[in-house]
């Protein structure tokens, strides 16, 4: 799905949105009554340059039982209380700029020629405008549609390229029902974020968001503090691959989640599976150190052989989204089946949908189908991958279009990529919660087991943020493709195997079409293909040897001989 166009064209109302105004006056007409007759078919007429300026007092004196000269001091004193919004306006004049110039703008108002010229003679910066569009000119107005039509023929526009902004909510319907952009104005830090997502490129933004921040992208909770957690810089980083952009203690074997003395916790934080299969998985240390690590979290699993999250008996806590991360870490060391009831648990977990109100450490349903897709990355049982990924296509794809925080919205996204689904919808909801700084907000992630307090990341929702968006922007190849890819990756794996010696073939099944989900911020795709061929150091199976030859041979005949004889061990 590339990203929507961005808009070229702006065009904006005048009263309650550029300028203000009182409808306060001296006399004894009231604001409610003075905008009454601002409503009223008489001034609407005035508007479009039907009626003389004497006449519509005159008509709106009878309809209203007001003496005329009062609705004449009335009308004189709301033009004085016109004030233009110039830090709105300079707003609009940086736009322009910070675009080079390549967006027009626009006026688009319904206002009488004698108001027109009054609003004409206030000090502000006139010149953003290209062309100003008055219903006393046009002798039509808003939301007829015949004015958004002749603006549109004027300025050689199709709507698609052009953002309304008014502050009548039924001049934005109009505006939609053309096929304009529409904002209503009636919050102006929201306006200008709005903006900013409809002119400016999203990726571009959200990169600036990463890189002015790097190193200083810190967790913060829903009652305002900043915590000092790793756990949040290890997503990151995998989200990233920038070591830059992240803050974290590098522990040696087992992590802890807090970098510094925990808050809102005991004083005695011990370290945690959950942290510390991330960071396991994320920095890859030594073999032998994650292995000794591998196999002290053997020794905390409860009675059910499910593992427990904290390298502490006394603590003996249970998370879905835990175990979907230890299994992480087990798999991607060729140990999974160290903990099939975990595993177990987890699949039943995902089957009965019993993630749908989030889990005890975790916030949301999104977290628990994410962390479902790291794992299936790294599994190397065609039959248990194969039944974790059709559990997790039809999971994510029930919640396709559902409500959502941001983060929640690229987790979905990026799962549905990762089991071949383009979930076009969730991006459309997505893409207009970038903040006007470029981060999206920091979205609830995960929460303290013991109470209500909440942990979001505005780093982390923005990296899996971008992700989202180069997800759906990488053209899917076809079938044919795809076949000869793989043969042309595994040849190439062969290549190496000559040059570099001896090393270990892995060989992964996926049920499902190749789908890339690649990174924003690294421009290269970590791959779900349907037959994956992974370097490592060989281990001397002579069995598994010829079982990966006999597979290649298959595959690739002409290639799939020249494995390096394994060493023994």
């Amino acid at each position: 799905m590339p990203l929507p166009p961005r808009c070229r064209i702006l065009i904006f109302d005048l009263g309650d949105v550029l300028f203000s105004w009182s409808p306060v006056t001296s006399t004894s007409i009231s604001p409610k009554v003075l905008k009454q007759f601002l409503s009223s078919t008489v001034w609407q007429a005035y508007e479009c340059g039907r009626l003389s300026e004497d006449e519509c007092y005159r008509l709106v004196g009878e309809k209203f039982s007001l003496d005329p000269g009062e609705v004449r001091q009335a009308i004189h004193d709301a033009r004085a209380s016109l004030q233009p919004d110039d830090t709105f306006i300079r707003f609009i004049r940086d736009l322009q700029s910070e675009e080079n110039g390549a967006l027009r703008i626009f006026a688009m108002s319904n206002i009488s020629a004698p108001d027109y010229v009054v609003a004409r003679g206030k000090p502000t910066d006139w010149s953003i405008f290209e062309r100003v569009f008055t219903s006393a000119d046009a002798g039509m107005r808003k939301p007829d549609l015949c004015f958004y039509k002749y603006v549109l023929d004027e300025i050689k526009a199709e709507p698609s390229s052009v953002v309304f902004v008014d502050d009548r909510f039924e001049n934005v319907l109009a505006a939609r029902s053309l096929g304009i952009n529409g904002i209503v104005f009636n919050d102006v830090e929201r306006v200008r974020q709005a903006l900013r997502n409809f002119v400016s490129d999203p990726v571009s933004r959200g990169m600036a968001f990463l890189e002015n921040r790097a190193g200083h992208l810190e967790s913060e909770t829903n009652l305002g503090n900043n915590i000092a957690e790793n756990f949040a810089q290890l997503l990151i980083l995998e989200a990233t691959r920038n070591k830059k952009l992240v803050n974290y203690v590098h522990y040696a074997r087992t992590w802890n989640f807090f970098r510094e003395e925990p808050v809102f916790t005991t004083d005695r934080f011990p370290p945690d599976m959950d942290t510390t299969s991330i960071g396991l998985t994320v920095t890859q240390p030594d073999d032998h150190v994650v292995q000794s690590v591998l196999d002290e979290m053997l020794q905390y699993l409860t009675g059910d052989g499910i593992t427990m999250t904290y390298f502490d008996a006394e603590r003996p806590r249970t998370d879905p989204i835990v175990c979907l991360n230890v299994l992480t870490l087990f798999y991607s060391m060729g140990r999974g089946h160290e903990l099939a009831n975990t595993l177990e648990w987890v699949l039943g977990v995902l089957e009965h949908r019993a993630y749908l109100d989030g889990t005890r450490y975790y916030e949301t349903a999104e977290c628990f189908l994410f962390f479902s897709m790291r794992l299936l990355h790294k599994m190397r049982d065609s039959p248990l991958h194969a039944r974790l990924a059709e559990l997790l296509r039809e999971r994510v794809l029930e919640r396709a279009g559902c409500a959502g925080e941001a983060l929640a919205l690229a987790m979905r996204v990026l799962v549905g990529a990762a089991v071949g689904l383009r979930m076009e919808r969730d991006l459309a909801a997505l893409l207009p919660l970038q903040c006007e700084d470029g981060g999206w907000g920091p979205s609830w992630i995960y929460k303290y087991g013991s109470s209500d307090i909440k942990i979001g990341n505005r780093g982390l929702t923005t990296a899996l943020a971008l992700n989202a968006i180069a997800a759906l922007q990488s053209p899917q190849s076809p079938p044919q493709e795809q076949e000869k890819e793989e043969k042309e990756r595994m040849q190439e794996e062969e290549e190496k195997v000559k040059k570099e010696g001896s090393c270990t073939v892995e060989i992964t099944s996926a049920p499902l079409p190749y789908v890339p989900v690649p990174s924003a911020l690294h421009g290269t795709a970590t791959k779900l293909p349907s037959l994956q061929v992974r370097k490592r150091r060989w281990k001397g199976n002579l069995i598994v040897r010829a079982f990966a030859k006999g597979i290649l041979a298959f595959l690739c005949p002409r290639n799939g001989s020249r494995l390096p004889k394994a060493r023994s061990t």
